[in-house]
């Protein structure tokens, strides 16, 4: 079996309010990441705020339509514990995290800016030249090593000023905010920065949107609102990166997974179906360039009127994404039959699959979801894809002599990988690369934990915020370095 080409990006992902830490340093703002606690698997994660007027404290659950009382705002509350302040203290340990990077071989690193260290209000005048100064130290850093980076702009985490001042992103003015970013960093990192991505998951704003999008009021109108004024805002970062320099390249970024029937019942497909048009719905607008008629159609039965400007829809036309980018974890299956157990996962609403093996998070490991992903994406669009997450989150532990033996990651990862090889080899999909998610273990997105952990490198630290900080590598730092070092063709 042939390998990948020659000019495959292998390497990892990170977001920085799961990773960077360093949250009221530097100059940095705060961000709504920084407002959301710690959780588990039974207890949801939470968004604190306080009440203006009389001071009282409170929280409501992060993920969903988050609706905060009257004369309150997101706030960081004494007392409570905030997993992204401090997270895996990447801003005071960038250099050693990114010499594993280059030991295992690392040709990209995908890792997000945080909005609120350039711009610490979101709508400030000029940027805040401490926050430029670190990330050049990191991208100066990722050169030593021959690693391209992979910059997300907006991953999950909206200064929260945009929040308390707008609204969020039911906003137009964040269009103006998020342009005036996007053209800062292109302009500032030219040279060192080829490729950026706009906003992470985007589709996210679906059912998270005071996560995907810093909305204060997740109304079906402000959700339709807030995911337009980013469609322009990527469509205008795109511009402006190609006006800059017609070498760098922006893409989208999409949460993505194959969709099952689990029976053969009509109505279960018709299920699949709309399913699948609510995920896609997200690309066919910022990668193939239009709104397609079956939201337009959702839009009217819901008598959602979007705020538009006439050039709007010739922004999202002439300005695609470059490349598709996006997360699969796995596959969803889904059923209009009540009777049948529910699955778990990350964001995967389904049930049980009888034929995949789960995990203790309920995470169902697919060995051909990358391929059918792969194959359906490049089909509907025809644009380079970049698969920029993709693993899978386990309680590891650590053994008296410091090892740490993750063969059910290795497993899992030779798996998915063998799926988007064949997608590659047998289907001919234009792949630009892979960046495997958590390469450094972070906190968890969805659950706040530290325990559900993803990398290659261990880092001591637990849910409540206790350890030293300091990187063990894995059995599967190992096994990945020999992935990279075989271009693929190696998995055993």
């Amino acid at each position: 079996m042939e390998g990948f080409p020659k000019d495959f990006l292998w390497g990892g992902a990170t977001a920085a309010n799961q990773y960077e830490g360093g949250w009221n340093e530097g100059g940095k703002g705060v961000n709504t990441a920084d407002v959301m606690t710690a959780g588990s698997i039974t207890v949801p994660r939470r968004v604190t705020y306080r009440n203006v007027k009389t001071g009282e404290t409170g929280s409501v659950v992060a993920f969903g339509n988050v609706q905060f009382p009257k004369d309150c705002i997101p706030a960081v509350i004494d007392g409570e514990y905030y997993p992204s302040h401090v997270a895996s203290d990447f801003y005071h340990r960038y250099k050693e995290d990114i010499a594993y990077m280059g030991e295992m071989g690392f040709k990209a690193f995908r890792l997000s800016m945080n909005w609120a260290r350039i711009f610490p209000n979101g709508d400030d005048a000029e940027p805040n030249k401490e926050g430029l100064k670190f990330y050049d130290a990191v991208f100066d850093e990722c050169k030593k090593y021959g690693i391209e980076p992979l910059v997300t702009l907006s991953h999950y985490e909206t200064p929260l000023q945009l929040t308390i001042k707008y609204g969020g992103w039911s906003n137009r003015k964040c269009i103006d905010f998020f342009e005036n970013y996007a053209k800062t960093v292109f302009k500032h990192y030219e040279g060192k920065v080829k490729y950026w991505l706009t906003f992470n998951e985007i589709n996210c704003m679906e059912f998270a949107p005071f996560v995907a999008g810093g909305l204060s009021d997740p109304s079906p109108q402000n959700k339709a609102q807030a995911a337009h004024n980013q469609f322009v805002a990527s469509a205008k970062a795109v511009k402006a990166a190609h006006e800059i320099n017609e070498n760098i390249k922006v893409g989208q970024m999409l949460a993505y997974q194959p969709i099952y029937a689990y029976t053969c019942d009509p109505n279960d497909q018709l299920k699949v179906m709309e399913m699948m048009q609510t995920t896609l719905f997200y690309s066919d607008v910022q990668t193939g360039g239009h709104y397609p008629a079956y939201r337009l159609k959702k839009y009217k039965r819901e008598g959602i009127v979007l705020d538009t400007e006439p050039e709007d829809f010739e922004l999202i036309e002439k300005y695609t994404a470059d490349f598709l980018s996006f997360s699969c974890y796995g596959s969803t299956t889904v059923t209009t039959h009540e009777d049948v157990a529910k699955s778990g996962g990350n964001f995967m609403m389904g049930v049980k699959n009888p034929y995949l093996e789960t995990n203790a998070w309920g995470w169902a490991t697919d060995p051909a979801c990358l391929r059918i992903a792969l194959n359906t994406l490049y089909d509907r669009y025809h644009k380079p894809l970049w698969i920029v997450e993709n693993g899978i989150g386990w309680d590891d532990k650590k053994e008296e002599d410091g090892s740490i033996h993750d063969t059910y990651r290795i497993d899992y990862l030779r798996k998915n990988i063998k799926s988007m090889r064949d997608a590659v080899n047998i289907d001919g999909v234009d792949l630009m690369g892979y960046t495997m998610w958590g390469c450094i273990d972070l906190v968890s997105a969805g659950t706040g934990e530290m325990k559900k952990r993803y990398g290659f490198v261990y880092v001591d630290r637990d849910d409540l915020g206790n350890g030293t900080l300091e990187r063990s590598k894995k059995d599967s730092f190992y096994w990945y370095k020999k992935v990279i070092e075989t271009n693929g063709k190696d998995l055993d």
